[in-house]
Order: C-alpha cells, then structure tokens, then sequence
C-alpha cells in the first residue's frame, strides 16, 4: 500500500478516476475533492465515473477531463445487452492505465470497478458496512470515516484525501458554458423579464422537503409588493409543474414568471448566477446558488442539517426544526403527504429575503 503511495510523490499521476455514484446534489459537492486533485496535480487528467442523468452537474468543470456515465435505462435493454454495455465501460475504464483511483461510493459496483481498473493506487473509504476480505482486496488504501457523522459531506468527501498526504479545497464548482446564459436571456427576453429579479425554487423531488403553497405565496406576494421580479422555477416533473402554477394562481400577476420545466441545470445555474436573490427548498437549486455565492434563503428540513446545508451559503439557512419538531430523517416515509417545512412562519422568510435584497 505505502509503496503505490511513495511512488506518486516520485512520479506524479498522469490519470485520475474518481467514481461517485449518487444523486446530482452529491455530484455537485464532489467538486472540491475535483479542486484539490488538481491544485496538488495540476498536469493531470481527472476524469470521473457517475450516473448518466447527473453529468450535467459537472459537464462543464474546468478541472474534468472526460466524464464518463453508467446508464441506468441500461437495465431496459435486457439482460445481455446490459451486461454488454457494463463490460465495454469496464473495458474503457481498464484501458485508460490511470495511476490514481478514487472511490467516494459504497456500492460494490464501485469497488469492483476500482479493482478492474488496475490503477497501482486504488483508495476508497473503510465503510463499516464494508468491512471484509472482498472491499479491502478491491482498494490498495482505505481512508477512515471515523468521525463522518459530525462531519458535513463535503468535508467527507475530502477526508478521501488524507492518505494521499494532499490538502483540500472547500470551494464547491458549479460550471456552466457562455451560450447556456445566452439560452436564459432569450427566454427572459420573451417573456419580458428585464433589470433584476429574484429566482424562487418552492419544489422538491420530494415533495416533504416543500413549503405549504399559501405560504410560499403570501412571500412572494410581499416581494412582489415590495417592487421586485420574481421568477419561479421547477424541475420538468409533471406535479412540480403543477405545484408552480398553484402558487402562480395565488399571487397578483404582476411581476412573476414561471421557467418552470424550461432549463436545463446549467441553464438554471446560469439563471441563479445572474439573480439578485434566491429562495428555495432543500434541492438541488439550492446547492448551485450556494456554490455560486447568489445570496440564498434556504428553507431546510428535515434532511439532516449537518450534512446537508448549503455549503458556505451566503445569505441565511431557515431550519424547519427551529419552529417545530422533525421526524429522525432515516426514518421518513418518502410518499407521506407531511409537509415539514410548513411550522416555518412566513414572516420569518419574508425578512430574510428583505435582509439579503
């Protein structure tokens, strides 16, 4: 283990594969580890290993430099045909003789992975629900998790670092390209949008992460009333889209737009980037206008605050369970009907966002 380590300091690595397997909110604030490869590296290629449906969250990373996606619509081609298309990848992978793997997963499809690449240094985390012959054999280097649930996930991802002696970054990267902003400023053109305005996101992929619909309207009624332009996104899910128009219905038509379903997630961080606000729930939108230093008033809850707040966020964090008690996020009904966020006052987010504007 300790030689394959020495020999990167003798030899620094041409080629870096790092593998995290996750939702796009996890992709995101993989970024950093992203960073400090590249600050301690800078001649290397890092290439990552993800989801297909996330690659938009770090397509445009300056740092990356080839990304490459595990289709999960694979498994509708059949048996053999998925097994194909995993075995070309494996293949891929192999071929491309990096010297330095990083595992930030937990699936044993990582691990193995990891192993099939033949990388000389192959580090992953010691999982306690991996503990055994078959994890440890896939890694040449297993970084502690000890005191991870203390620790916000950024901060876990970067103790991936520590046997590689490097230091870390704490800057989240969200990227997007020049022509994604210039998509966003054709459709606020269109729908008349000019000068500033501020983006609200009230939904979730999980609707118990969302704030009661009155509420989030009597808050941008009183933006609205205050002179502002509001415009309100969703992602293209067909209840989100609903949830929009709800809210829309109940506020004055002045001054509110809805981009609803229309961006893609670098379009949407180009319409984050570019606001003088943002408001929203604990989504992904949440993240990138973190990343991307927009003041932010995120209404959070019930996910666990210390592992998932907006890294470094500027502006204010509402936690839900400040106004009311939470469930133990582990143990949430993903379907309730439960709307936690609803003990949030709305006087309490109305003054936030003045205090930000």
């Amino acid at each position: 283990m300790n030689n394959a380590l020495n020999s990167l300091a003798v030899e620094p690595p041409a080629r870096i594969l790092l593998i995290k397997l996750r939702h796009h909110g996890d992709m995101l604030l993989t970024t950093p580890v992203v960073n400090a490869l590249h600050q301690a590296w800078p001649q290397a290629d890092i290439d990552v290993l993800l989801y297909e449906e996330t690659r938009d969250m770090l397509a445009a990373h300056p740092f990356i430099h080839r990304i490459y996606g595990i289709d999960r619509k694979w498994r509708k081609l059949g048996t053999r045909q998925h097994l194909c298309r995993e075995w070309q990848l494996l293949k891929m992978l192999r071929e491309q003789k990096y010297s330095l793997v990083i595992n930030l997963a937990d699936q044993w499809r990582s691990a193995i992975v990891t192993r099939f690449t033949g990388a000389p240094t192959r580090i992953g985390f010691d999982f306690n629900k991996r503990r055994g012959w078959f994890w440890q054999n896939c890694h040449t280097q297993l970084a502690s998790v000890f005191g991870h649930q203390t620790l916000h996930t950024v901060e876990q991802n970067l103790s991936i670092l520590a046997p590689l002696g490097i230091p870390g970054s704490n800057t989240v990267t969200m990227s997007y390209q020049p022509d994604d902003w210039q998509v966003v400023q054709t459709k606020l053109q269109s729908k008349g949008i000019e000068g500033s305005y501020i983006v609200v996101q009230p939904t979730s992929r999980w609707f118990f992460k969302c704030w009661d619909e009155s509420k989030m309207a009597q808050t941008i009624t009183a933006l609205q009333n205050d002179g502002h332009t509001l415009v309100l996104t969703s992602g293209p899910d067909k209840n989100e889209k609903s949830m929009i128009e709800d809210i829309r219905a109940l506020c004055p038509p002045e001054r509110i737009y809805s981009l609803a379903g229309e961006l893609t997630l670098r379009q949407l961080a180009a319409l984050i980037d570019n606001a003088r606000l943002f408001i929203g729930v604990d989504s992904v939108p949440m993240h990138m206008a973190a990343a991307l230093k927009t003041p932010c008033v995120a209404l959070f809850g019930p996910s666990k605050l210390t592992f998932w707040s907006p890294w470094e966020v500027v502006g204010e964090v509402i936690w839900a369970g400040d106004y009311g008690e939470l469930p133990d996020p582990d143990k949430i009904d993903t379907n309730t009907k439960e709307r936690y966020l609803d003990a949030i006052p709305v006087d309490i987010v109305v003054t936030a966002a003045r205090k930000q504007l």
